[in-house]
């Protein structure tokens, strides 16, 4: 058993939520450049190049990469051989999202949803934990911004409709948001689970890196083809047309009911952050 104060996890998040607020990820990076360099449409490459400068002027001078700093997002996967101590665990990790939201001057967004009255500090955040083998604690930090957020959906699919319904409803929903995402997005796919699980999945399929695909392969088919039919749509970046309206596609599944077929599809906007850490 490892004994393991609620501080020390709270610390690190403090640390990824600043990062995460001023700069993309790697394998962003490199998909805006890679997006960047087979562009053909003048307005769309110029729209690729300004995203590309902001996101490199945003990580030299510690700035926010996007105005909406994102509703905070973690996930923890905790080993069942590690004991916590000292705070309660979510009164720590919103202390640190806190923290990270007054010292990182970044935007407070979260507010009351019938009120709309502001918390003024972005909290609280939304949390998930999982319980796992060993005495690790795996932190996944996503700043979510809601533009791309609001684009997303749910679908309670027939079991017959399958494969082509899954891709169907993943293209749709990209079509349906045109430019308002910020394109070019990056799609987070839920298949199975039940309603609120397959949210989750959706979620968690973001956290990937762009660019990976899933390890079954009838799944990385559907990354595959359901990508292929998005930068067919032609919306490109910030909707001026081109070849990118997407910069990925990645799917995660769970086992469902046999009367259904659950799939979320969970937009994310071209700014994408994330950090993930060990303890």
């Amino acid at each position: 058993m490892r004994t393991l104060d609620t501080k020390e996890i709270a610390d690190r998040i403090y640390a990824m939520a600043l990062k995460a607020g001023v700069t993309l990820t790697p394998s962003c990076r490199a998909a805006l450049r890679q997006a960047r360099d087979t562009e053909t449409e003048g307005a769309a490459a110029f729209a690729l190049d300004t995203l590309i400068a902001n996101a490199e002027l945003a990580e030299s001078e510690n700035l926010p990469v996007c105005q909406d700093t994102g509703m905070a997002v973690v996930m923890l996967e905790i080993g069942q051989d590690v004991y916590l101590t000292g705070e309660l665990l979510d009164d720590a990790v919103n202390g640190a999202v806190r923290r990270a939201y007054a010292d990182g001057y970044f935007r407070k967004s979260v507010c009351d949803p019938i009120t709309r009255n502001n918390t003024g500090d972005n909290t609280p955040a939304v949390i998930h934990t999982h319980i796992c083998a060993g005495d690790k604690v795996e932190i996944t930090y996503l700043p979510k911004g809601f533009g791309s957020e609001n684009m997303s959906a749910m679908y309670m699919l027939k079991p017959a409709q399958g494969v082509e319904g899954i891709i169907s409803a993943i293209v749709q929903t990209v079509k349906n948001a045109g430019s308002r995402p910020c394109p070019p997005v990056f799609v987070g796919v839920g298949i199975g689970g039940s309603f609120d699980t397959c949210a989750y999945l959706a979620k968690k399929a973001l956290t990937r890196d762009v660019g990976t695909h899933s390890d079954r392969a009838d799944i990385a088919e559907i990354e595959k083809q359901a990508l292929e039919r998005i930068n067919a749509l032609g919306i490109g970046c910030q909707g001026f047309h081109g070849r990118t309206t997407a910069l990925g596609v990645n799917c995660e599944w769970a086992y469902t009911h046999i009367a259904g077929l659950p799939v979320a599809v969970n937009i994310q906007c071209h700014c994408i952050r994330c950090e993930r850490a060990t303890i």
